[in-house]
């Protein structure tokens, strides 16, 4: 369950509480991506997925890299197909202007994770394996309705 990075981090500096919960947040995000990949998606449910595009992991068509150069949002409503969930992120086919595209998403490259049907939202902390760029992230554009978002920054110690 640990990584061996995990083990050295843990023992130089102590127990990282937001680390742990941001992992375990993590995994309610792909809990519910393998409920959907095995069952679809019940009811009014749906998700709004933002991840850092410049992640050494995700994996994207050019031409939507080269659109979405920071980060991009995807939304799991109707039209999506494939959708396969690993231990280490998920696969899904959607279209972009009526373009199929496949993309890789690692859990570690998602900011935001919202279900709008049941104002359900989380916001994680970017990791190191992003993006190699210096410059400030624009805005996110965030989806409309309004949802809880659950920011781990109130359970870091300062």
């Amino acid at each position: 369950m640990f990584r061996e990075a995990d083990r050295e981090v843990s023992m130089r500096e102590g127990l990282n509480y937001g680390q742990m919960m941001e992992r375990a947040l993590r995994g309610v995000m792909a809990q519910a991506l393998s409920r959907v990949a095995e069952f679809g998606l019940p009811g009014e449910h749906h998700f709004y997925i933002t991840f850092a595009t410049g992640h050494g992991a995700v994996r994207l068509p050019t031409w939507l890299r080269e659109q979405f150069s920071e980060q991009m949002t995807i939304v799991l409503q109707h039209e999506f197909d494939g959708l396969e969930v690993t231990p280490e992120g998920f696969r899904v086919g959607l279209s972009f202007s009526g373009r199929p595209a496949e993309i890789y998403v690692p859990f570690d490259a998602v900011l935001t994770f919202v279900d709008p049907s049941v104002e359900f939202g989380l916001k994680f902390e970017a990791t190191e394996a992003e993006a190699e760029t210096d410059e400030e992230p624009e805005p996110e554009e965030r989806p409309r309705g309004s949802a809880d978002v659950v920011s781990l920054d109130q359970f870091r110690k300062p």
